[in-house]
């Protein structure tokens, strides 16, 4: 087993806890007797959620953060052992996409969207990794997404940024071999959770692009996630239809794939 076994000063760290699939993941953690830290901007949401799981014979912690502020991701390792707690997992799921071609977008909202999608990936993980390496225990699910597996014209440094958290939880797992620390990346596809509407992606829009078959609950999303986490694997994809998707895209040519991705993406339509 890779999951950590529950300890009363050991926690789970969430990050974008307040809603979606990040409070499927604290549910699914709590469920497992795991301890856990939320994180997010909305402390009442958070709050909301902590009394939740409290009430099913956990610890949960609230600690309400702004990741995409370097100081604020800086002071998270001291703010955790305030509470008494040592991170013991860290489920780095906070994330956002912009929408719409490059050359149309506003740079700030770009650079905004890399700080949590990526910035912060890195930032926690180099944080938190050397405690758990040095107690020889410790597991890491970064969220990325099918997204991942393929160029994505109209959301091209969502899609971007996703291959890096992918590539980069590959590689940090191949690095904690033998330490007891696992690192496992979380790949969803289509998700009914508003990720799509925050974005600017209508939910019509979005169900009308990609197939009924291919969505997924964030319940069974984070079931997922955690019992890859839990069985020690380097990647898991949700549904077997995003699994056969994504193995099946690397195999198109790039120069048939990212026209055709391009003429279906909502945001690039005329």
């Amino acid at each position: 087993m890779s999951l950590p076994s529950p300890a009363p000063d050991r926690t789970a760290l969430v990050t974008g806890a307040s809603s979606g699939i990040g409070t499927e993941l604290a549910r699914e953690l709590a469920r497992r007797g795991q301890n856990v830290t939320l994180v997010a901007r909305s402390e009442s949401k958070l709050r909301e959620l902590a009394e939740e799981l409290s009430a099913t014979g956990v610890r949960a912690d609230v600690l309400a953060t702004d990741l995409s502020d370097r100081a604020a991701r800086t002071s998270l390792p001291d703010r955790v052992a305030e509470q008494g707690n040592v991170v013991s997992v860290l489920v780095n799921n906070a994330g956002l996409s912009t929408m719409g071609p490059v050359h149309r977008a506003a740079v700030d909202a770009e650079l905004h969207m890399v700080e949590v999608d990526v910035v912060a990936v890195v930032d926690l993980c180099t944080r938190f990794l050397s405690g758990m390496v040095e107690r020889g225990s410790g597991a890491v699910l970064n969220v990325a997404s099918t997204a991942a597996f393929q160029p994505l014209p109209g959301q091209a440094g969502y899609g971007a940024g996703k291959t890096f958290v992918l590539s980069y939880t590959r590689s940090i797992g191949g690095e904690l071999r033998g330490t007891g620390v696992t690192a496992t990346a979380l790949c969803p596809g289509p998700v009914h959770t508003g990720f799509g509407e925050a974005a600017g992606i209508s939910h019509d829009d979005a169900e009308a692009t990609l197939p009924s078959f291919m969505w997924e609950s964030p319940a069974a999303v984070a079931k997922c996630g955690i019992d890859a986490l839990a069985a020690g694997r380097p990647v898991a994809i949700p549904g077997p239809a995003n699994r056969a998707g994504a193995a099946l895209v690397g195999l198109v040519p790039k120069q048939l794939l990212v026209p055709l991705l391009a003429s279906r993406h909502p945001s690039l339509r005329d």
